[in-house]
Protein backbone atom coordinates (compact mmCIF):
# COMPACT_ATOMS: atom_id res chain seq x y z
CA UNK A 1 0.00 0.00 0.00
CA UNK A 2 0.99 3.82 -0.22
CA UNK A 3 -0.21 6.68 1.18
CA UNK A 4 0.44 9.40 -1.29
CA UNK A 5 0.30 13.87 -1.26
CA UNK A 6 0.49 12.92 2.62
CA UNK A 7 1.19 16.06 4.86
CA UNK A 8 3.93 14.78 7.37
CA UNK A 9 5.58 17.80 9.05
CA UNK A 10 4.85 20.11 6.27
CA UNK A 11 6.09 17.98 4.00
CA UNK A 12 4.36 16.23 0.90
CA UNK A 13 5.12 12.76 0.91
CA UNK A 14 4.33 9.12 -0.07
CA UNK A 15 4.04 6.37 2.71
CA UNK A 16 5.16 3.10 1.64
CA UNK A 17 3.81 0.37 3.53
CA UNK A 18 5.10 -3.00 3.72
CA UNK A 19 4.31 -6.51 5.48
CA UNK A 20 1.97 -4.28 8.08
CA UNK A 21 5.21 -2.00 9.10
CA UNK A 22 6.06 1.42 7.51
CA UNK A 23 8.72 0.47 4.72
CA UNK A 24 9.55 4.53 3.57
CA UNK A 25 8.53 8.04 3.67
CA UNK A 26 9.56 9.08 0.03
CA UNK A 27 9.49 12.85 -0.98
CA UNK A 28 9.53 12.04 -4.29
CA UNK A 29 6.15 10.71 -4.96
CA UNK A 30 8.05 7.90 -6.56
CA UNK A 31 5.19 5.02 -7.19
CA UNK A 32 4.49 4.50 -10.68
CA UNK A 33 4.72 0.90 -10.43
CA UNK A 34 2.44 0.22 -7.61
CA UNK A 35 -1.31 -0.87 -7.81
CA UNK A 36 -3.98 1.95 -8.26
CA UNK A 37 -5.98 -0.18 -5.93
CA UNK A 38 -3.25 -0.47 -3.48
CA UNK A 39 -2.63 4.11 -3.58
CA UNK A 40 -4.51 5.86 -1.19
CA UNK A 41 -4.50 9.87 -1.96
CA UNK A 42 -4.54 11.78 1.58
CA UNK A 43 -5.05 14.61 -0.80
CA UNK A 44 -2.29 16.70 0.73
CA UNK A 45 -4.13 16.27 4.47
CA UNK A 46 -2.18 15.67 7.51
CA UNK A 47 -1.10 12.26 7.62
CA UNK A 48 -0.13 11.27 11.85
CA UNK A 49 0.67 8.24 13.79
CA UNK A 50 -2.31 6.57 15.06
CA UNK A 51 -3.19 7.88 18.66
CA UNK A 52 -2.56 5.59 21.82
CA UNK A 53 -5.38 5.86 24.52
CA UNK A 54 -3.72 4.22 28.26
CA UNK A 55 -6.94 4.67 29.99
CA UNK A 56 -10.02 2.94 28.96
CA UNK A 57 -13.09 0.72 30.47
CA UNK A 58 -14.55 -0.90 28.09
CA UNK A 59 -17.14 -3.16 30.36
CA UNK A 60 -15.91 -5.79 28.73
CA UNK A 61 -16.62 -8.93 30.19
CA UNK A 62 -19.22 -8.54 32.87
CA UNK A 63 -20.95 -4.85 31.66
CA UNK A 64 -21.39 -5.02 28.15
CA UNK A 65 -24.65 -3.63 28.38
CA UNK A 66 -22.98 -0.13 28.69
CA UNK A 67 -19.75 -1.29 26.15
CA UNK A 68 -17.65 -4.37 24.74
CA UNK A 69 -14.53 -4.67 22.73
CA UNK A 70 -16.34 -4.53 19.57
CA UNK A 71 -18.27 -1.29 20.13
CA UNK A 72 -15.62 0.25 22.17
CA UNK A 73 -13.06 -0.17 19.73
CA UNK A 74 -15.30 0.59 17.31
CA UNK A 75 -15.57 3.97 18.27
CA UNK A 76 -11.77 4.22 19.07
CA UNK A 77 -10.90 4.01 15.18
CA UNK A 78 -13.73 6.21 14.39
CA UNK A 79 -11.91 8.69 16.87
CA UNK A 80 -8.16 8.00 15.21
CA UNK A 81 -7.30 5.53 18.08
CA UNK A 82 -5.47 2.95 16.80
CA UNK A 83 -4.38 1.07 20.30
CA UNK A 84 -6.02 1.02 23.60
CA UNK A 85 -5.44 -0.53 26.74
CA UNK A 86 -8.06 -1.82 29.10
CA UNK A 87 -8.22 -0.78 32.92
CA UNK A 88 -8.76 -4.19 35.48
CA UNK A 89 -12.50 -3.17 37.01
CA UNK A 90 -14.44 -5.50 34.96
CA UNK A 91 -16.15 -8.78 36.51
CA UNK A 92 -14.57 -10.18 37.44
CA UNK A 93 -11.92 -7.80 38.46
CA UNK A 94 -8.35 -8.67 36.35
CA UNK A 95 -6.23 -9.25 39.47
CA UNK A 96 -4.75 -12.61 39.13
CA UNK A 97 -3.28 -14.45 36.59
CA UNK A 98 -6.04 -16.82 36.17
CA UNK A 99 -8.45 -13.89 35.07
CA UNK A 100 -5.64 -11.93 33.01
CA UNK A 101 -5.23 -14.93 30.49
CA UNK A 102 -9.40 -15.38 30.38
CA UNK A 103 -9.95 -11.70 29.45
CA UNK A 104 -6.78 -12.54 26.76
CA UNK A 105 -8.61 -15.24 25.62
CA UNK A 106 -12.25 -13.78 25.71
CA UNK A 107 -11.00 -10.52 23.62
CA UNK A 108 -9.29 -12.56 20.42
CA UNK A 109 -10.83 -11.36 17.25
CA UNK A 110 -13.63 -9.06 19.26
CA UNK A 111 -11.53 -5.64 18.65
CA UNK A 112 -11.17 -2.99 15.33
CA UNK A 113 -8.08 -1.95 17.52
CA UNK A 114 -5.07 -3.17 18.94
CA UNK A 115 -5.59 -3.34 22.50
CA UNK A 116 -3.30 -3.96 25.65
CA UNK A 117 -4.35 -4.68 29.56
CA UNK A 118 -3.62 -2.81 32.84
CA UNK A 119 -3.81 -5.39 35.94
CA UNK A 120 -5.44 -4.70 39.13
CA UNK A 121 -3.70 -4.58 42.67
CA UNK A 122 -5.70 -5.24 45.80
CA UNK A 123 -6.07 -4.20 49.46
CA UNK A 124 -5.65 -7.79 50.13
CA UNK A 125 -1.59 -8.26 48.56
CA UNK A 126 -1.23 -10.07 45.08
CA UNK A 127 1.82 -9.14 44.48
CA UNK A 128 2.60 -12.24 43.83
CA UNK A 129 0.60 -12.32 41.06
CA UNK A 130 1.93 -9.49 39.34
CA UNK A 131 4.91 -10.98 39.63
CA UNK A 132 3.66 -13.72 37.43
CA UNK A 133 2.24 -11.26 34.85
CA UNK A 134 4.48 -8.63 34.71
CA UNK A 135 5.48 -9.04 31.09
CA UNK A 136 2.01 -9.62 29.88
CA UNK A 137 0.86 -6.32 30.65
CA UNK A 138 0.73 -2.89 30.31
CA UNK A 139 0.80 -1.68 34.05
CA UNK A 140 -0.37 -2.34 37.70
CA UNK A 141 -3.21 -0.37 38.33
CA UNK A 142 -3.40 1.12 41.70
CA UNK A 143 -6.88 3.18 42.99
CA UNK A 144 -5.71 5.23 46.10
CA UNK A 145 -8.84 6.54 46.10
CA UNK A 146 -12.71 5.42 45.25
CA UNK A 147 -13.13 2.21 43.59
CA UNK A 148 -15.04 -0.60 43.69
CA UNK A 149 -14.58 -4.07 44.94
CA UNK A 150 -11.22 -4.73 46.38
CA UNK A 151 -9.27 -2.28 44.62
CA UNK A 152 -9.31 0.44 46.87
CA UNK A 153 -5.69 -0.36 48.59
CA UNK A 154 -5.15 2.26 52.02
CA UNK A 155 -2.25 0.29 53.79
CA UNK A 156 0.85 1.58 53.09
CA UNK A 157 3.12 -1.95 53.63
CA UNK A 158 0.39 -3.45 51.07
CA UNK A 159 1.31 -0.21 48.68
CA UNK A 160 4.71 -0.32 48.69
CA UNK A 161 4.46 -4.61 48.27
CA UNK A 162 2.47 -3.87 45.51
CA UNK A 163 5.17 -1.03 43.88
CA UNK A 164 8.11 -3.42 44.43
CA UNK A 165 6.41 -6.12 42.53
CA UNK A 166 5.19 -3.90 39.36
CA UNK A 167 7.35 -2.47 36.69
CA UNK A 168 5.51 0.70 35.93
CA UNK A 169 2.68 1.17 38.51
CA UNK A 170 -0.85 3.78 37.34
CA UNK A 171 -2.90 5.07 39.84
CA UNK A 172 -5.75 6.70 40.62
CA UNK A 173 -4.74 9.51 43.41
CA UNK A 174 -6.55 12.27 43.55
CA UNK A 175 -5.25 15.64 45.57
CA UNK A 176 -3.19 14.75 48.92
CA UNK A 177 -3.22 11.07 47.22
CA UNK A 178 -1.02 12.15 44.30
CA UNK A 179 1.53 13.30 46.92
CA UNK A 180 1.61 9.65 48.56
CA UNK A 181 2.02 7.48 45.55
CA UNK A 182 4.57 9.95 44.63
CA UNK A 183 6.54 9.64 47.73
CA UNK A 184 6.34 5.91 47.95
CA UNK A 185 7.43 5.91 43.99
CA UNK A 186 10.48 7.31 45.53
CA UNK A 187 11.27 4.73 47.77
CA UNK A 188 10.51 2.08 45.90
CA UNK A 189 12.62 3.60 42.96
CA UNK A 190 9.41 2.28 40.66
CA UNK A 191 8.09 4.25 37.61
CA UNK A 192 4.82 6.04 38.19
CA UNK A 193 2.05 7.31 36.00
CA UNK A 194 -0.53 9.24 37.45
CA UNK A 195 -3.75 8.81 35.42
CA UNK A 196 -6.79 11.99 34.46
CA UNK A 197 -4.71 14.76 36.69
CA UNK A 198 -7.33 17.29 37.38
CA UNK A 199 -6.22 19.88 39.41
CA UNK A 200 -3.61 22.71 39.76
CA UNK A 201 -2.20 21.25 42.61
CA UNK A 202 -1.54 18.15 41.29
CA UNK A 203 0.42 19.48 38.09
CA UNK A 204 2.46 21.25 41.54
CA UNK A 205 3.69 18.44 42.71
CA UNK A 206 4.37 16.24 39.96
CA UNK A 207 6.36 19.20 38.61
CA UNK A 208 8.19 19.28 41.99
CA UNK A 209 8.70 15.11 41.91
CA UNK A 210 10.04 15.55 38.00
CA UNK A 211 12.29 18.54 39.17
CA UNK A 212 13.89 16.39 41.89
CA UNK A 213 14.28 13.28 39.33
CA UNK A 214 11.28 11.13 39.75
CA UNK A 215 10.51 8.45 37.01
CA UNK A 216 6.84 10.12 37.03
CA UNK A 217 4.44 10.42 34.19
CA UNK A 218 1.22 12.39 34.01
CA UNK A 219 -2.11 11.81 32.39
CA UNK A 220 -4.65 14.45 31.38
CA UNK A 221 -8.58 13.87 29.96
CA UNK A 222 -9.69 15.93 27.25
CA UNK A 223 -12.99 16.47 30.14
CA UNK A 224 -10.43 17.73 32.43
CA UNK A 225 -8.99 20.56 29.67
CA UNK A 226 -12.36 21.27 27.81
CA UNK A 227 -14.84 21.39 30.53
CA UNK A 228 -15.35 22.42 34.11
CA UNK A 229 -18.06 23.16 36.77
CA UNK A 230 -18.67 25.59 34.50
CA UNK A 231 -20.40 23.59 31.87
CA UNK A 232 -22.65 21.65 34.74
CA UNK A 233 -26.63 22.38 34.80
CA UNK A 234 -29.99 20.84 35.57
CA UNK A 235 -30.24 19.40 32.09
CA UNK A 236 -26.78 17.54 32.12
CA UNK A 237 -25.66 17.25 35.98
CA UNK A 238 -26.44 13.66 36.84
CA UNK A 239 -24.36 12.70 32.86
CA UNK A 240 -20.91 15.38 33.73
CA UNK A 241 -20.04 12.72 36.91
CA UNK A 242 -17.17 11.11 36.70
CA UNK A 243 -14.01 10.64 38.92
CA UNK A 244 -11.95 12.91 39.20
CA UNK A 245 -14.95 15.34 39.17
CA UNK A 246 -14.78 18.56 36.78
CA UNK A 247 -13.09 21.15 38.29
CA UNK A 248 -12.73 24.44 37.83
CA UNK A 249 -11.23 26.98 34.77
CA UNK A 250 -8.17 27.71 36.28
CA UNK A 251 -7.35 23.74 37.01
CA UNK A 252 -8.10 23.54 33.10
CA UNK A 253 -5.81 26.85 32.16
CA UNK A 254 -3.32 24.76 34.67
CA UNK A 255 -3.54 21.41 32.88
CA UNK A 256 -3.04 23.10 29.18
CA UNK A 257 0.29 25.08 30.89
CA UNK A 258 1.41 21.89 32.06
CA UNK A 259 1.11 20.05 28.27
CA UNK A 260 2.57 23.03 26.82
CA UNK A 261 5.29 22.90 29.26
CA UNK A 262 6.04 19.10 29.03
CA UNK A 263 4.59 18.35 33.22
CA UNK A 264 1.48 16.08 31.25
CA UNK A 265 2.54 13.52 29.25
CA UNK A 266 0.25 12.01 27.86
CA UNK A 267 -3.86 12.20 26.69
CA UNK A 268 -5.68 9.44 27.84
CA UNK A 269 -9.59 9.75 27.52
CA UNK A 270 -10.99 7.41 30.55
CA UNK A 271 -13.44 6.49 28.75
CA UNK A 272 -15.96 5.17 30.99
CA UNK A 273 -19.43 4.27 29.18
CA UNK A 274 -22.86 4.27 31.37
CA UNK A 275 -26.56 4.29 29.60
CA UNK A 276 -28.30 7.28 30.36
CA UNK A 277 -31.25 5.31 32.22
CA UNK A 278 -28.43 4.27 34.58
CA UNK A 279 -27.32 7.83 34.90
CA UNK A 280 -30.49 9.01 35.51
CA UNK A 281 -31.70 6.05 38.19
CA UNK A 282 -28.26 6.42 40.30
CA UNK A 283 -24.83 8.16 40.62
CA UNK A 284 -22.67 6.43 38.32
CA UNK A 285 -18.59 7.68 37.28
CA UNK A 286 -17.81 8.04 34.00
CA UNK A 287 -18.30 9.15 30.71
CA UNK A 288 -17.77 7.82 27.07
CA UNK A 289 -15.34 10.10 25.40
CA UNK A 290 -12.66 7.80 23.21
CA UNK A 291 -14.61 8.89 19.82
CA UNK A 292 -13.88 12.83 20.24
CA UNK A 293 -10.50 13.06 21.92
CA UNK A 294 -8.38 13.41 19.25
CA UNK A 295 -10.69 15.71 17.21
CA UNK A 296 -11.30 17.64 20.11
CA UNK A 297 -7.33 17.85 20.76
CA UNK A 298 -7.29 19.21 17.61
CA UNK A 299 -8.61 22.37 18.72
CA UNK A 300 -5.47 23.04 20.57
CA UNK A 301 -3.90 22.94 17.67
CA UNK A 302 -6.17 25.32 15.55
CA UNK A 303 -5.85 27.93 18.05
CA UNK A 304 -1.74 27.95 17.90
CA UNK A 305 -1.53 26.17 21.88
CA UNK A 306 0.78 23.27 20.16
CA UNK A 307 1.55 21.98 17.14
CA UNK A 308 0.38 18.83 15.20
CA UNK A 309 4.30 17.23 15.66
CA UNK A 310 3.66 18.14 19.77
CA UNK A 311 -0.22 16.39 19.53
CA UNK A 312 1.34 13.10 18.16
CA UNK A 313 3.78 13.56 20.50
CA UNK A 314 1.55 13.66 23.39
CA UNK A 315 -1.27 11.21 22.32
CA UNK A 316 0.83 8.77 20.67
CA UNK A 317 4.91 8.78 21.00
CA UNK A 318 4.91 9.10 24.64
CA UNK A 319 2.62 6.56 25.75
CA UNK A 320 4.65 3.98 23.78
CA UNK A 321 7.48 4.57 24.98
CA UNK A 322 6.51 4.71 29.07
CA UNK A 323 4.60 1.74 28.43
CA UNK A 324 7.31 -0.07 26.39
CA UNK A 325 4.83 -0.73 23.30
CA UNK A 326 6.61 -2.73 20.47
CA UNK A 327 6.77 -1.41 16.98
CA UNK A 328 4.35 1.63 17.75
CA UNK A 329 4.42 5.69 18.35
CA UNK A 330 5.76 6.96 15.49
CA UNK A 331 5.37 7.64 11.87
CA UNK A 332 8.72 6.07 10.35
CA UNK A 333 10.52 3.03 8.74
CA UNK A 334 10.01 -0.04 10.60
CA UNK A 335 7.17 0.83 12.69
CA UNK A 336 3.44 -0.23 12.75
CA UNK A 337 1.99 1.38 10.32
CA UNK A 338 -0.54 3.04 12.47
CA UNK A 339 -2.10 6.18 10.67
CA UNK A 340 -4.85 8.81 10.83
CA UNK A 341 -5.66 10.85 8.33
CA UNK A 342 -7.19 14.00 9.55
CA UNK A 343 -9.21 17.32 7.77
CA UNK A 344 -8.18 20.53 9.54
CA UNK A 345 -10.26 22.37 7.35
CA UNK A 346 -13.53 20.21 8.88
CA UNK A 347 -14.56 22.24 12.03
CA UNK A 348 -17.82 20.55 11.91
CA UNK A 349 -19.52 20.31 15.66
CA UNK A 350 -20.46 16.82 17.41
CA UNK A 351 -23.87 15.74 16.32
CA UNK A 352 -25.60 12.80 19.07
CA UNK A 353 -26.69 11.27 15.69
CA UNK A 354 -23.10 10.55 15.15
CA UNK A 355 -22.48 8.45 18.22
CA UNK A 356 -20.70 4.90 18.01
CA UNK A 357 -20.86 4.19 21.72
CA UNK A 358 -22.83 1.23 23.06
CA UNK A 359 -23.56 3.59 25.73
CA UNK A 360 -25.15 6.13 22.65
CA UNK A 361 -24.60 9.48 23.87
CA UNK A 362 -21.86 12.06 24.04
CA UNK A 363 -20.93 14.96 26.64
CA UNK A 364 -19.55 16.85 23.88
CA UNK A 365 -22.83 17.67 21.61
CA UNK A 366 -22.40 20.78 19.84
CA UNK A 367 -18.41 21.17 20.67
CA UNK A 368 -16.52 22.21 17.79
CA UNK A 369 -14.04 20.03 16.06
CA UNK A 370 -10.33 21.16 15.33
CA UNK A 371 -10.19 18.73 12.34
CA UNK A 372 -12.04 15.29 11.08
CA UNK A 373 -10.53 12.06 11.15
CA UNK A 374 -11.18 11.02 7.47
CA UNK A 375 -9.26 7.71 7.49
CA UNK A 376 -8.15 5.14 10.23
CA UNK A 377 -5.88 2.80 9.10
CA UNK A 378 -4.23 -0.41 11.09
CA UNK A 379 -0.94 -1.90 10.58
CA UNK A 380 -1.48 -1.10 6.82
CA UNK A 381 -5.19 -2.44 7.04
CA UNK A 382 -7.62 0.47 6.53
CA UNK A 383 -10.50 -0.04 9.37
CA UNK A 384 -12.39 3.31 9.07
CA UNK A 385 -13.03 5.91 6.68
CA UNK A 386 -15.36 8.84 6.31
CA UNK A 387 -17.05 9.15 3.04
CA UNK A 388 -20.00 10.91 1.70
CA UNK A 389 -20.72 12.45 5.26
CA UNK A 390 -21.14 8.22 5.79
CA UNK A 391 -19.11 6.23 8.75
CA UNK A 392 -17.59 3.19 6.82
CA UNK A 393 -16.05 0.23 8.94
CA UNK A 394 -14.19 -2.36 7.40
CA UNK A 395 -13.14 -5.76 8.69
CA UNK A 396 -11.67 -6.17 12.32
CA UNK A 397 -8.20 -6.78 12.32
CA UNK A 398 -7.45 -5.39 15.91
CA UNK A 399 -5.13 -7.85 18.04
CA UNK A 400 -2.89 -7.92 21.63
CA UNK A 401 0.10 -5.40 21.43
CA UNK A 402 3.23 -6.38 22.25
CA UNK A 403 5.53 -5.08 25.00
CA UNK A 404 9.24 -4.20 24.22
Amino acid sequence: MIIKNAKVNDNIVSIIIENEKIKHIDLENNFKKCNDNNIIDANYNYVISGIIDPHTHMRDPGLTNKEDFESGSKACIRGGVTTFFDMPNTIPNTITKETLLEKKKLMINKSFADYGFHFGGVKSNNSDEIKNVVNLIASTKIFFNASTGNMLVDDDIVLEKLFESSKLITVHAEAEMTDKAIKIAKKTKKPLYICHVSLEREVNSIKKAKDEGVEVYAEATPHHIFMNIENINDSNKHLLIMKPELKTKRDNEAIIEAIKSGIIDTIGTDHAPHLIKEKEEKTVYGIPSIENSLELMLNMVEDNTITIEYLSKIMTENSAKIFNIKNKGKLEKGYDADLVIVDLNNKSTIKESETITKANWCPYIGYKRGGRVISTILRGNIVYEYKNNKDIFYEKKGKEVEFS
